[in-house]
């Protein structure tokens, strides 16, 4: 069951990663596009191999830390998501979507991250 769950999660998370690369390719040509593309690639497109590495992780530490990298790269692209919003650089039907998503994942990650804490102790 767990190993299910862990496999979903991930599936969801390369999903995204996919949903960013194909929302950066839809910004503006314009420097600021640009670099917003940029900056959200890297970003959307990192939690998912961090959790696979979280998975494989050496020590429950050594899982928490890693977790808690594929978090604070969701946190980074959900700004990013929402700066694309706010300066109506694409419509909101295609961002909102993307943002939503983001998030739900986040509050996973965060989820098994507290669940690991608590497990240590």
């Amino acid at each position: 069951m767990k190993s299910e769950k862990a496999n979903q999660l991930e599936e969801r998370l390369i999903d995204f990663g996919v949903k960013v690369i194909l929302l950066s390719g839809k910004l503006p040509r314009s420097y600021a596009g640009q670099h917003i593309a940029t900056q959200m690639l890297r970003s959307g497109t990192s939690p998912a191999p961090n959790y696979g590495e979280a998975r494989g992780g050496e020590s429950r530490a050594d899982f928490i830390h890693k977790m808690g990298i594929a978090l604070k790269e969701l946190n980074e692209t959900q700004i990013w998501l929402q700066m694309i919003q706010r300066a109506q650089l694409l419509s909101e039907t295609e961002v909102e979507p993307v943002l939503d998503e983001c998030r739900q994942l986040a509050r996973m990650i965060n989820a098994s991250i507290q669940t690991a804490r608590h497990n240590e102790q």
